[in-house]
């Protein structure tokens, strides 16, 4: 078995396509910025997200199209430089909701949320004993 994707319902489609796409310099995999779905790669790595127009999955589940309550989703990035990627991201119009700021004594962080209010981690690790 093996993780093919994280998929992330939302209701805004073009909203969060052009975050995840333009903001977080994520690569779509079809450029259809108009759903209802998309997969993003990072540049590094296998795993990748995707965005999938909430009232259509509900309509393919012949369920009622809901708005989540809460936070029901981390999508969690691994960068190099954390302060550097900040800076870039939040000059393309993100909004840091904390940090960046230390997690633990191997790993720094930063949050910020996509257009759904799915929570978005940044993590740098760090080397220890250099």
């Amino acid at each position: 078995m093996e993780l093919a994707q994280v998929r992330l319902l939302v209701s805004d489609f073009a909203a969060c396509y052009r975050f995840y796409g333009e903001v977080l310099g994520l690569k779509p995999q079809s450029g259809f910025a108009d759903g209802p779905y998309e997969k993003f790669s990072p540049s590094t790595g296998s795993a990748g997200i995707a965005l999938q127009d909430r009232a259509a999955m509900a309509e393919l589940l012949g369920e009622l199209s809901r708005e989540p309550a809460g936070h029901r989703s981390l999508v969690v990035l691994r960068v190099d430089d954390l302060d550097r990627y900040c800076e870039e991201i939040t000059g393309r119009g993100a909004v840091l909701v904390h940090g960046p700021a230390p997690l633990t004594e191997r790993m720094r962080v930063a949050h910020l949320k996509d257009p759904e209010g799915n929570l978005v981690e940044l993590q740098e690790w760090l080397l220890l004993g250099g």
